[in-house]
């Protein structure tokens, strides 16, 4: 015949519980304060770290159409030039056309101490040479000319 055990009876179990449970129940909303071992006061809480700023990002280069109208007799042969100016947002950019089957590529930038006024300048991958002087009406609009190394001008006009 097997004795039970009043240890383990489940009675007492549950009420072992309860017991556990009582002694737990004040604790729930408690929690532990930190306290300055030289003073013997509490800390203060912690403050959080200010977060770190990111720095914006660039802006990104914006581009620009271009349109070169001849103006003389050696430009009227070669029509109206499509070209493209991309402003880096730094006083200066890219420049580039294409005029009779040349491409031309170079820089465009704005004189010393001038909001407004640059130039771009472009060399062809045939060798000729393009030279602009420009004025900026708008931060959007632009007029100027331009000389190609063979002597023909154009009337630029820069934006939309």
């Amino acid at each position: 015949m097997t004795s039970l055990n009043p240890a383990r009876s489940p009675i007492r179990r549950g009420l072992a519980a309860l017991s556990l449970a009582a002694l737990a129940a004040p604790l729930v909303g408690c929690y532990v304060v930190p306290i300055d071992p030289r003073t013997g006061q509490p800390l203060p809480p912690p403050v959080a770290a200010p977060a770190a700023s990111v720095p914006a990002a660039p802006p990104a280069p914006v581009s620009f159409p271009a349109r070169l109208y001849p103006m003389n007799e050696a430009a009227a042969g070669y029509g109206v030039v499509s070209a493209t100016v991309t402003n880096d947002l730094h006083g200066r950019g890219t420049f580039t056309a294409a005029i009779d089957g040349e491409r031309f590529v170079g820089e465009a930038t704005r004189r010393a101490g001038s909001p407004r006024e640059g130039v771009a300048n472009g060399a062809g991958n045939r060798g000729s040479f393009l030279a602009c002087q420009y004025t900026m009406n708008s931060a959007t609009l632009g007029t100027g000319t331009c000389r190609l190394s063979n002597g023909a001008v154009f009337t630029l006009h820069v934006g939309h």
